[in-house]
């Protein structure tokens, strides 16, 4: 059924069968050995196969050839069952992505929600998609990724921002499923039981942007332990039964404005940096667009270095050739993760993952280089630099000889 060419494990295992007179638990045997690179299992199997040829009455050299030809096949073949799973998985996988693109991303960014790294390639892939990745916000976030209703939008969940809990985030999507629209932030907090959202909570939801459709962000943060204040004073009201003059004579029940004082606007900067922490990675733009242009001029997208030295490259007299090991390369890019080890002379050296507007790579500072400007291998700091590029543990790496850090604007 493969037109006499070989595809599977199972059919290794037959040829086991058939040609060196294994049983199915002994050819089982011989998948696992060759599969899992046991070295002396393997050599047990291969006398055994070996000699099952001879038995069998087929040339010794013949035997030594076709074991030659399935011991590397087998290490990359796949059993029968798991590729037609695959084959099939990958097939609904395609007609969703294509007849229901919001959707469907929306579905798989919930289904990774916890690997940062996965869901950064999937808005990647949704920016290509023309879909818009939204921040979460009070009135249209659910708990994960959801479809913004007759648009080709996906709003983050109110579940991914650090700081707020699960419990806090099913009341509040409760209460506003049974009463509607928040309508400001004194509705919102009247609404909202203060045993469930503390200081801290409420801190992660309004630097998230959860509220910036009720008030400015920076206003609210400066004006945060009077927030507070008016919402555990006016649970203290409820508690006690009190009620207001006009309150009694209506039948209703308004609830008061929370006067705040006057505060300067978050800056762009300050926003991008705000979801950085409380979301993973950046949402409504990058702290690198403005330097789009010069770093296109001056600098390689990390994506072009992951890319050549993840396949094998051999050089060609092409200008566009691909990068190889030693080669010398610029990035400009921000420093999203870092980690500080002591040599065995006692020196400091880092380990730093940047990302530019392409992808992420890890950059390695040795001491000497640390020691020159040790204050600029912080997170959120923005860095133009040299190294020479190599391959570690699979993975890509540049191995930093010059940095220095771009100047904000």
């Amino acid at each position: 059924n493969t037109y006499g060419i070989p595809v599977y494990q199972e059919q290794i295992m037959r040829i086991a069968q058939d040609l060196a007179g294994f049983s199915l638990g002994e050819a089982d045997i011989l998948r696992k050995a060759i599969g899992k690179k046991i070295e002396s299992l393997l050599m047990e199997q291969k006398e055994k196969f070996i000699n099952g040829i001879v038995e069998n009455k087929i040339p010794k050299e013949v035997g030594q050839e076709i074991w030659n030809w399935i011991e590397p096949f087998a290490r990359y073949s796949f059993n029968k069952s798991h590729a037609a799973c695959y084959a099939i998985i990958a097939y609904e996988n395609a007609y969703l992505k294509a007849h229901y693109p919001v959707e469907y991303m929306s579905a798989l960014l919930t289904s990774e929600k916890s690997d940062l790294d996965k869901i950064s390639i999937f808005i990647d892939e949704c920016a290509k998609m023309k879909i818009e990745v939204l921040p979460p916000h009070i009135n249209e976030s659910f708990a994960n990724f959801s479809v913004v209703p007759n648009e080709n939008k996906i709003r983050f969940g109110l579940s991914a921002i650090k700081n707020v809990g699960y419990a806090l985030v099913e009341k509040i999507i409760e209460e506003r499923k049974e009463n509607s629209f928040y309508k400001s932030i004194a509705d919102f907090l009247e609404r909202t039981d203060p045993k469930v959202i503390n200081k801290k909570t409420m801190e992660s939801l309004i630097k998230a942007g959860v509220f910036d459709d009720l008030e400015e962000r920076n206003k609210l943060l400066s004006n945060l332990e009077k927030i507070i204040s008016w919402s555990r004073e006016n649970q203290k009201q409820k508690d006690s039964g009190q009620t207001g003059l006009f309150d009694m004579f209506s039948g209703t029940s308004s609830t008061p404005e929370i006067i705040l004082d006057n505060a300067n606007p978050a800056t762009s900067a300050e926003k991008l940096e705000w979801e950085k922490e409380l979301l993973g990675l950046y949402i409504s733009g990058h702290p690198l667009e403005k330097y789009k242009n010069f770093l296109e001029q001056r600098t390689l997208r990390i994506k072009k270095i992951n890319e050549d030295l993840t396949r094998e490259n051999t050089r060609t007299n092409s200008l566009d050739r691909p990068l190889c090991q030693g080669d010398m390369v610029s990035i400009g890019a921000i420093i999203v993760e870092t980690k500080k080890i002591l040599t065995k002379k006692g020196e400091v050296m880092m380990f730093i993952k940047v990302q530019d507007l392409s992808d992420k790579i890890e950059v390695i500072i040795f001491p000497s280089l640390y020691n020159q400007v040790p204050e600029i291998f912080a997170e959120n700091k923005i860095l133009f630099i040299t190294g020479r590029v190599d391959v570690k543990d699979g993975s890509p790496k540049v191995i930093a000889s010059e940095a220095e850090e771009l100047i904000k604007n």
